[in-house]
């Protein structure tokens, strides 16, 4: 044996080799097999070649990917692990050994090349490393600093915490560890699910990796060697949560053109030399862009430039995090991962961790149990995590890392849901409380629970953010009997987000109407109009988008620039009372972000869905302007320390990529009512497709 691929029911790939090379080399040769399209997607996005295929639409991707230097950063982190971990790199090598080979043995390529003329590319050895960054280079929101800095100065500073929320492009995910004296086995259990842009084929790949070394099954990143965020080696198990840590920096650089090239102003009051060139990016039925790539030495420059020339911003901003200043991308964790036995060796393991920084929980067999921060966060001034700062000025320099924080238990129980929670020292925007308040309220209500429990944790819609816009309802006088009626209704409502509830759609209506009537104020006239930034920097600056995410707090403001939000509220409801009432299923539909949307495929084909942004089913409307969800539950687990095949896992669509690909989305019935693929690692019980 060399390697072989096993399958499961479900089409999951179960892989065992000899050795962990062999098996990475195994697990980027199924991966190309099952995923070819979604890593060519993958490859061409990491290296800002994605619109030469797909058109304008993906040029804003490109132009940033081009501009912050993803590709060579990755180039450098993989230079400097071939110097500092020979044996990862080696790993990292045979994995897209595999994925080339995979790649090159299609002979049917799936439909998507076929409709853009496209044949699969070769993957480089530093290209995992690639689609990482490409991955979270956007994760912690780094954009948010531009939308802090827009409110700032157009409604003072003290308005900046009015529009404090979970922002549009910032993922997060809920995550509970429940120590063996709360369950009935005595052993632990680990559950929750990740949030993200929810992808078609999905952004996790259930996989299980089997060697000499270990047997883990887990949730790989598609394109990425190993397991990083969620897995179970059989005596321990582990699992993340955006940790909402702010470890990326914006500065306002002073660029000047010279008959060298370009100088940046320095903290120590000199003109330094930038490095700069320009690049050509092909678009596929547009012309070809010229990109001019500047970097200074605080980092690459994502926005504006020496002379503001086809970059419209306000400055020219440079970006700063830690791959690029380190060249240490944090991949010599995951081996260490993989071959963890105890909670000891991954919090080893996650010592080296970089970025995203997560919250980590993990479990083991022997009642180990860990709750920390893993990442890489710079200490620096307070500022730099308000907004774009002048790279001119020493005080905003970096001065070291902050030691990760780690907690405990609270009656056997640990819940995060991108709250305050261990990292709150280390971030400045962090979710609303409601999510990680609900899970914690349900564990306790029992003093013992199973593995099997979790599927109703996971599902629950209660929406904790109704309060204060159903309060504002309550205190108005409705204008006229379909308004009053409609207002009795919602007071009388459970306020859960079933998907076949009247109640939850005409609540999502009523909050909708608010939310545009709020946005539309002329009080909000100058912040509303949003900064000339690059394109793909806009989503952060939509201001009807950051009313949806803030309503709350603008409700609840005990002076909101004079607006008469009870008068508000008052209109919405007689405009919502004049609408047929439906389910909130019926809006509130799956949007799955594809690279190559079929047009064929109409928005209503796609599944009604419950739950809703700030439910414990965290399906992402977007109040105020679409009740689609593009973001929610990315994948499900459950990883039980007692016995792990009463373990289980679930992803929105399946584990086939190709379109006809009866895995395609054979687990979406699953995903939808909360139940879980059981999690099988006996060989003996799967059947084997070939030897590698």
């Amino acid at each position: 044996m060399s390697a072989e691929i096993y399958r499961d029911a479900w089409g999951i790939p179960h892989l065992r080799a000899d050795d962990v090379d062999e098996l990475a080399r195994a697990q980027g040769r199924v991966t190309a097999r099952d995923r070819a399209w979604q890593l060519e997607v993958e490859r061409h996005r990491a290296a800002g070649t994605s619109a030469s295929f797909l058109g304008p639409e993906a040029l804003a991707w490109d132009r940033l990917a081009r501009r912050a230097r993803l590709a060579d950063t990755a180039r450098r982190c993989f230079a400097d692990l071939e110097k500092t971990d020979p044996a990862t790199a080696d790993w990292v090598r045979a994995y897209v050994d595999g994925v080339n080979e995979g790649l090159a043995e299609e002979t049917a390529p799936s439909a998507e090349f076929a409709r853009v003329g496209l044949a699969p590319g070769r993957w480089e050895p530093w290209t995992p490393l690639a689609v990482w960054l490409a991955t979270h280079i956007l994760f912690a929101g780094f954009p948010a600093k531009l939308w802090r800095a827009h409110v700032s100065a157009h409604l003072g500073p003290d308005a900046v915490g009015l529009f404090a929320a979970d922002g549009p492009g910032t993922a997060g995910s809920n995550g509970w560890l429940v120590a063996g004296e709360r369950t009935t086995t005595g052993h632990a259990v680990l559950a929750g699910d990740p949030h993200r842009w929810i992808e078609d084929p999905g952004v996790y790949q259930q996989i299980h990796l089997s060697c000499p070394e270990f047997d883990v099954v887990g949730l790989a990143v598609p394109g990425v060697p190993g397991i990083a965020h969620f897995g179970h080696t059989g005596t321990v198990a582990w699992s993340i949560t955006n940790a909402m840590a702010d470890y990326q920096d914006l500065y306002e650089e002073r660029l000047r053109r010279t008959g060298d090239g370009v100088e940046a102003l320095g903290p120590d009051g000199a003109w330094h030399r930038a490095e700069r060139h320009t690049e050509l990016i092909h678009v596929a039925g547009g012309d070809t862009v010229e990109v001019e790539v500047v970097e200074t030495d605080r980092g690459p420059v994502v926005a504006g430039g020496p002379d503001g020339a086809d970059d419209p911003s306000p400055a020219a901003l440079s970006l700063r995090h830690p791959p690029r200043v380190t060249g240490d991308l944090g991949f010599g964790a995951l081996l260490p991962l993989l071959r963890a036995r105890r909670v000891a060796d991954v919090d080893r393991a996650l010592d080296g961790w970089v970025e995203p920084v997560n919250v980590v929980q993990a479990a083991d067999t022997g009642g180990g149990l860990l709750h920390r921060v893993a990442g890489r966060v710079p200490v620096r001034a307070a500022a730099n995590g308000q907004g774009p700062v002048p790279a001119w000025d020493q005080r905003y320099t970096w001065r070291g890392w902050h030691t990760p924080a780690r907690a405990g238990l609270t009656d056997g129980v640990a819940v995060m849901a991108n709250q305050r929670g261990p990292s709150a020292p280390l971030g400045v925007e962090f979710a609303p409380p409601h999510r990680a308040d609900r899970i914690t309220a349900l564990l306790a209500r029992k003093d013992r629970w199973t593995a099997a429990d979790m599927a109703a944790i996971h599902m629950d819609t209660l929406l904790g953010s109704a309060g204060p816009l159903l309060d504002l309802v309550a205190s108005v006088t409705a204008p006229d009997p379909a308004a009053a009626a409609l207002r009795d209704r919602l007071l009388a409502w459970d306020r859960h987000m079933d998907a076949q509830s009247a109640d939850a759609a005409a609540y999502s209506a009523l909050r909708g109407a608010v939310v545009r009537r709020l946005a539309a104020h002329p009080a909000f006239a100058a912040v509303a109009e949003p900064p000339p930034h690059p394109e793909v920097f806009q989503p952060w600056l939509a201001f009807v988008v950051r009313v949806g995410y803030a309503l709350e707090h603008l409700l609840r403001a005990d002076d909101l620039y004079g607006i008469d939000r009870a008068a508000l509220v008052r209109e919405a409801l007689a405009d919502v009372a004049a609408t047929t009432p439906r389910a909130w299923g019926e809006s509130h539909r799956l949007a799955p972000w594809r690279a190559l949307p079929d047009p064929r495929t109409p928005d209503a084909a796609e599944p009604g869905l419950a739950g809703d942004h700030d439910c414990v089913l965290c399906t992402s409307a977007v109040p105020g302007l679409t009740d689609r969800a593009a973001r929610g539950p990315a994948a499900r687990y459950v990883w039980d320390l007692a016995d792990r095949r009463h373990s289980g896992w679930v992803v929105p669509h399946g584990a086939g990529g190709p379109t006809d690909s009866p895995h395609r989305a054979d687990q979406q019935a699953l995903w939808l009512t909360g139940a879980l693929v059981p999690v099988v690692t006996d060989f003996a019980l799967l059947t084997k497709e070939t030897d590698v």
